[in-house]
């Protein structure tokens, strides 16, 4: 097992999982927006694992008191899925979306070939704030379509076994099937993305898709991760922010919450087929597509509309850097 840290991530390697790992990963401390009085934790990507299935970044913005302002910013070729646990956020956006990011709610953006949108928190004044943001790569097929969103409040829960069968928790399934169930959010690639929550002291036994690969992150309480067939030898202890790697091919895994409970969120899918070109707010593949969204972006293009609500407040494009954009590669 290892523990390796996040930063660059351009590095030559396999370009997917060939087996189960047990690859555990801290996440680092970024500013969300420019905004730096906000307490963000980014575990996706990584230095040696730029994605899992087509998840191609994961922000934990949280927990925190603190007052968001995040201008109107654009997006192409991905999903935003954010997930809250605690406050409510304002999001509007160009097709004309003007509602509040609560508890329970996923709401799901998909900006095809161009979007923008912002996120404020209510009122004026620091509130209470802890959500999940996280982002999914558009295959080919959707990425230069149009611009969408949607807001699902009432997804399916799912009850958790412990190995022996008896209840050990239960989870939400935000994006995808799961345990059979099956949210009814739009993918455009086979994924899922859970919440579960397991009882104090109980081992949970997660039912997985062996053909895909998936990750574990740590959000409240420490859970031990059997990952291996020899448990006692394998096992991991996961804290809130980290993500643990579990690659592909496995049928299941087995996660046992410590006296407090434990809820961690389940992230996975099919390995994504295209490397992909990921810089500041855009998934492209190549340095020229990241190079002409910058472009017209900065030249207030019709591409990305005008965010609902707003005036001439936006967040500039930060300067390309002074190489060739190159795709994000893995290693593990």
């Amino acid at each position: 097992m290892t523990r390796l840290d996040a930063g660059p991530e351009e590095v030559e390697a396999p370009a997917a999982c060939d087996g189960p790992r047990a690859l555990l990963l801290t996440s680092r401390d970024v500013p969300l927006g420019g905004v730096r009085g906000m307490e963000v934790h980014r575990a996706l990507p990584q230095r040696d694992l730029p994605m899992i299935g087509a998840w191609c970044f994961l922000d934990r913005f949280g927990p925190q008191v603190a007052r968001m302002r995040v201008e109107p910013h654009p997006h192409i070729g991905l999903q935003t899925v954010t997930w809250p646990f605690v406050g409510e956020v304002r999001h509007r956006d160009t097709v004309g979306s003007d509602v509040l990011v609560a508890r329970g709610a996923l709401n799901l953006m998909t900006s095809g070939a161009g979007i923008a949108h912002s996120e404020y928190s209510t009122g004026e004044d620091a509130v209470a704030l802890d959500a999940l943001q996280l982002w999914v790569a558009l295959p080919d097929a959707r990425r230069h379509g149009p611009q969408a969103f949607e807001r699902h409040e009432n997804l399916p829960e799912v009850t958790i076994s412990s190995p022996s069968g008896e209840d050990a928790g239960e989870a939400t399934v935000v994006m995808g099937p799961f345990g059979g169930a099956e949210s009814p959010a739009t993918v455009h690639t086979p994924l899922a993305g859970v919440e579960v929550r397991i009882a104090a002291g109980a081992s949970a036994r997660l039912p997985l898709e062996p053909a895909w690969e998936y990750g574990l992150l740590g959000v409240f309480g420490d859970v031990r991760v059997h990952a291996d067939r020899d448990a006692a030898a394998s096992a991991l202890d996961l804290a809130p922010h980290d993500l643990l790697y579990l690659g592909i091919h496995r049928p299941h895994i087995d996660v046992v919450a410590g006296p407090e409970g434990a809820t961690v969120f389940l992230l996975g899918g099919e390995p994504f087929a295209d490397e992909i070109v990921m810089w500041w707010n855009f998934v492209g593949r190549s340095h020229d597509e990241i190079v002409e969204a910058r472009d017209e972006w900065e030249a207030d293009s019709p591409r990305f509309g005008h965010v609902v609500g707003h005036g001439a407040e936006r967040i500039p494009a930060p300067p390309l850097p002074h190489v060739r954009l190159t795709p994000r590669r893995r290693r593990v």
